[in-house]
């Protein structure tokens, strides 16, 4: 059942993380208002892939890699979906404060997963 629950919670947190790439301007969720400060946004990227990467990293235990490599093509792939957006611009800065937020995400994963106990197999 865990296991269950780990893939409904990416699903929602990478499904949220699309709408507020793809969004239109206008339509996207902001925290502060609609004008909010540069490093707001930067850590709203940064968090949203952390979790991603934090949850990735539990539903793949043991892959750092994979699950690094899931995260930076997430984030390379939606940017450039949103280079088709009429009103939002891709950029490579945004590239890697996700990358770098996803990367913390499942280091912070995998560090955590080194002090749990293991099932017995």
């Amino acid at each position: 059942m865990r296991r269950n629950q780990l893939i409904a919670a990416v699903g929602i947190c990478f499904s949220l993380i699309v709408y507020a790439t793809l969004a239109r301007l206008a339509g996207r969720p902001v925290l502060v208002g609609h004008h909010e400060a540069y490093w707001v946004v930067v850590i709203e990227r940064f968090s949203a892939y952390g979790l991603l990467g934090f949850l990735l990293s539990f539903l793949l235990p043991g892959r750092f890699a994979m699950a690094c490599g899931l995260l930076l093509a997430v984030a390379v792939g939606l940017e450039l979906l949103q280079g088709l957006t009429p009103d939002r611009d891709p950029s490579l800065l945004d590239v890697l404060q996700k990358a770098a937020g996803g990367t913390v995400g499942v280091l912070l994963a995998q560090v955590i997963l080194a002090f749990l106990p293991r099932p017995p197999s």
